[in-house]
């Protein structure tokens, strides 16, 4: 995403999708091409919360997320 507000990391080992697919999706495997949206009261405990919405992959949901984002975003 061409935003200054937005990090990008890289997890070559996937130790992040993994956790993520076992603690937000209950899933075995590993997350990718995911996107999972928190609003600006998030917190993070056991883990992060609540979560607003999710998707994947992130092309095919493009118009999803950012009818989910755009709320959030402010000028």
């Amino acid at each position: 995403m061409p935003d200054p507000r937005v990090l990008h990391y890289w997890d070559a080992e996937r130790f992040a999708g993994l956790w993520f697919a076992k603690n937000i999706d209950g899933a075995d495997g590993y997350m990718w091409d995911t996107y999972l949206l928190y609003g600006p009261n998030a917190t993070w405990s056991q883990a992060p919360g609540p979560l607003l919405g999710s998707g994947g992959t992130i092309i095919d949901t493009s118009a999803e997320l950012r009818d989910k984002l755009t709320p959030l975003l402010k000028p």
